[in-house]
């Protein structure tokens, strides 16, 4: 699948070493997620072995989408080296907008990231960004909270067993929300965490004929299940919580439930950080019977803009970050619970990543997620928790934004759909689609 040249890195590498080839400062966005933060503490291995410095923007995630999208539509040339995901890559990749990554090195072995990473970060066969660590979501949930309601959680819940036991563990006087879920506005915030829900309910974003379809039944149940839910168990200022916040949250022992990104996994079962690292259980995103859970499917993946006059050096860095050396070198560091899940075959062939409590629960999640088969009726588009066509960044975000002012009762569940429907239909209609 992929062109592989195994002197490329070496050759740079050794040239660096000689003098022939001088060192250079590369700069890079990210996102202020856990893991890329621990990337950015380990970076002087990375200039230690070329040479290169790294000057790092790292950014909420909601900015980061902005920031990037706008230098690279603008080629506005701010970075070497983007943090993305799955919904741009494809888009930009097929517009010329990135450095196709289809002369790694034959020790860097792109044929051991899973493939539906590598599928999702492709573009025609070639590989437009690298995966620093690929996600789909889970439920994490206090094992002792679980027991003190007298319930025992499934490794397939239904939505309806979730409530249940949320309202069995909120206790207001002692600050435990049952559960805590992403409300935030952004498409790949709260946006993402209801889309993917949606899905369980039967509700898609579009007909065949790219219809608009939130004056659904669906999307009224998914919405209409969601707010009571969080009404009833759910944290003051939900609305406004997104990852960060729900982390936050889960690790001072004030959720009883949170379903997000299986990357979070190692971040509440750390005892370093998490209160309540040795009460945690995992179980699959919930459904409704109708034959699809609520998980999405992710990977945040390190990009070359093509408007890059340092790619070498990018590419070289892509290379060290998502490599599997990268993940002895956390193991060694931090744990074997601590490396990038997600991105690579062998992680998962590892005796010694088996023997974490969440990695084999890391992965059915993410193979039970299928992008060109995420919705009950049939869909125009591919994506999980988000459709992979050029617009839905744009109108996702609007719509997001008023399912947000729904949730925190700015307006009805009624109200945030109809608007949905009605901006939804508009953009589509002037962007050629009906």
């Amino acid at each position: 699948m992929f062109v592989k040249n195994a002197l490329r890195a070496a050759t740079a590498i050794s040239l660096i070493a000689a003098g022939g080839a001088s060192a250079e400062t590369i700069t890079i966005a990210t996102v202020n997620n856990g893991d890329m933060i621990r990337m950015q503490g380990l970076t002087d291995d990375f200039t230690a072995k070329t040479g290169h410095e790294v000057e790092w923007v790292t950014l909420e995630e909601n900015v980061l989408r902005q920031r990037v999208t706008t230098d690279i539509t603008t080629k506005g040339g701010q970075f070497d080296i983007m943090t993305i995901g799955m919904y741009e890559t494809p888009i930009w990749g097929a517009n010329g907008w990135l450095v196709a990554l289809d002369n790694l090195s034959e020790e860097y072995d792109a044929a051991d990231i899973l493939p539906a990473m590598a599928g999702g970060l492709s573009h025609e066969g070639t590989l437009y960004a690298a995966p620093f660590y690929g996600e789909s979501s889970m439920i994490m949930y206090r094992t002792d909270l679980m027991e003190k309601a007298g319930l025992d959680m499934p490794k397939a819940p239904t939505w309806d067993f979730i409530r249940e036991a949320a309202a069995a563990m909120t206790d207001r006087d002692n600050e435990i929300n049952g559960i805590c879920l992403r409300g935030k506005a952004g498409w790949g915030e709260g946006g993402a965490f209801i889309t993917a829900m949606s899905n369980s309910f039967g509700a898609r974003w579009f007909d065949m004929d790219w219809n608009a379809q939130f004056d659904s039944e669906a999307w009224a149940n998914t919405l209409n299940f969601y707010k009571g839910m969080m009404d009833e168990s759910g944290p003051a200022g939900y609305a406004t919580n997104g990852f960060n916040e729900n982390l936050s949250l889960f690790q001072q022992g004030k959720c009883g439930m949170w379903i997000d990104a299986t990357v979070a996994a190692s971040f509440v079962t750390n005892p370093e950080d998490s209160t309540v690292a040795d009460q945690v259980g995992f179980a699959l995103a919930p459904d409704t019977g109708l034959g699809k859970r609520s998980n999405w499917l992710w990977a945040w993946a390190l990009a070359i803009p093509a408007g890059s006059q340092k790619q070498d050096a990018a590419t070289q860095f892509i290379e060290w970050a998502t490599s599997k050396e990268y993940i002895e070198l956390v193991a060694a560091k931090e744990g074997w619970a601590n490396v990038p899940p997600g991105a690579r075959i062998s992680l998962y062939e590892n005796p010694n990543y088996q023997a974490v409590p969440f990695a084999q629960m890391t992965l059915d999640s993410i193979l039970s997620a299928d992008p060109n088969d995420s919705t009950v009726e049939e869909s125009p588009y591919v994506g999980v928790q988000f459709a992979a066509i050029p617009e839905f960044a744009g109108i996702a975000t609007e719509v997001s934004q008023e399912f947000s002012a729904a949730y925190a009762g700015q307006q009805t569940v009624e109200e945030a759909l109809a608007k949905a429907q009605a901006l939804t239909n508009d953009a589509m209609e002037a962007a050629g689609y009906r």
